[in-house]
């Protein structure tokens, strides 16, 4: 398999357009991602576009910094800190007690700085500014690459001739920024290791990370499946509330996102179950101890699905959780992998990773549903019929 090589080369995100066009707005800046998903490297390259701008950076994973931000409760003490740079950066804001209120005592105070926040979860961030902050705050989501992103830097030949590398390691920029597999294997381990239940751990107020280790191998090897939280906990030896209480953890740090059934009171659908998808393949496999090439897997249609929808999830993040996105299915297993709900119509998306002949959509659905749209995606299509109308 070939691989991307891109010698440290900076691939443009979706949403930094977006942030440019609203700093200096009087609006505090709030970047929202899991771990090592480029955070701190957008937002470092905005500044430096920004050159006759001053900025500080305040990373509030080093201890100091940390406990300055804590024990700051007046705007007079949190400008000691952040100084009167024009630009000023809260790396890890998740870390500091009251953030919400800290920076609304700045944005208030001083309209003509900028204030930028990150946070790899949204357990205390999103809550905290949510109301200190109203009307003073704009919130943007970053992921792992999309295939939007690789696209646009690369093409769509160097996108289809990496599409195996990206279903095994996944697409996190240090995964795709290395050539050899050998260093995609390492680099993704480790984030799936050291960085995928740090959070967790810390805000969930776990002392192990086993129970979430076995939760999200249980996930894993469920992908495209509905789930049920009362066969995985009884799987992995824990309670109905634990599972579902660990998901919800998972979901705030964006390692997993949940996808509910598509349900118009049809007396055939079904309306309970749902189905959990990893927003990075990559982590999915090396949770599972599985990097073995597509020809030597069972699981490929599986990866194509979860690839496929996550990159639908990351171009609704994209533009503020703005689309509906489900799943369909009957009792009598009729089922489609993707709906989109938007302008009051309905897309429904087959996944299959070969192209074989062409399939139709379920009869209960074409009753139930006949002005939808209905495209079926693979390996040849994808670029033309699902990531490239969305560039």
């Amino acid at each position: 398999m070939e691989s991307l090589n891109l010698g440290k080369i900076y691939i443009p995100r979706t949403i930094e357009p977006l942030i440019k066009g609203q700093l200096f707005k009087g609006k505090v800046i709030v970047i929202y991602g899991a771990r090592q998903v480029g955070k701190t490297t957008l937002v470092k390259k905005l500044v430096s576009e920004l050159s006759k701008k001053t900025s500080t950076y305040l990373n509030c994973d080093e201890a100091d910094i940390q406990s300055r931000l804590n024990e700051a409760d007046t705007s007079t003490k949190l400008r000691s800190i952040a100084g009167d740079r024009e630009i000023v950066v809260i790396d890890e804001a998740q870390r500091i007690k009251n953030i919400g209120l800290k920076l609304k005592l700045l944005i208030d105070t001083y309209p003509n700085q900028q204030f930028i926040a990150t946070g790899s979860s949204s357990f205390e961030l999103s809550d905290e500014i949510s109301e200190p902050l109203t009307g003073r705050s704009l919130e943007y989501w970053l992921h792992p690459l999309s295939l939007v992103e690789l696209y646009n830097a690369f093409g769509e030949l160097e996108l289809t001739r990496n599409l195996e590398n990206i279903m095994i390691y996944g697409s996190y920029p240090n995964v795709v920024d290395v050539v050899s597999e050998q260093d995609k294997r390492a680099i993704i381990n480790n984030i799936a290791t050291n960085y995928l239940y740090k959070d967790v751990l810390k805000f969930g107020g776990l002392k192990s990370a086993e129970i979430i280790r076995s939760l999200l191998r249980a996930l894993a090897l469920q992908v495209g499946s509905e789930v049920s939280y009362s066969e995985i906990a009884q799987l992995i030896g824990v309670s109905k509330e634990t599972v579902s209480n660990y998901i919800e953890l998972l979901e705030k740090v964006y390692i997993i996102f949940r996808l509910n059934p598509l349900s118009r009171n049809l007396r055939k659908e079904i309306g309970k179950l749902r189905k959990i998808y990893f927003y990075d393949v990559g982590i999915r496999n090396a949770l599972i101890n599985n990097q073995n090439p597509l020809n030597m897997r069972s699981d490929v249609g599986a990866l194509w699905e979860n690839l496929m929808i996550a990159e639908k999830k990351k171009q609704e993040n994209f533009i503020g959780n703005k689309l509906s996105l489900y799943f369909w299915r009957t009792y009598d297993q009729q089922e489609i992998d993707l709906v989109e709900e938007k302008g009051g119509g309905l897309w429904a998306y087959e996944f299959k990773w070969r192209k074989n002949k062409a399939k139709k959509p379920p009869k209960a659905w074409i009753d139930g549903y006949p002005n939808s749209a209905w495209d079926v995606i693979t390996n040849e299509n994808f670029n033309t019929s699902y990531v490239l109308p969305h560039t």
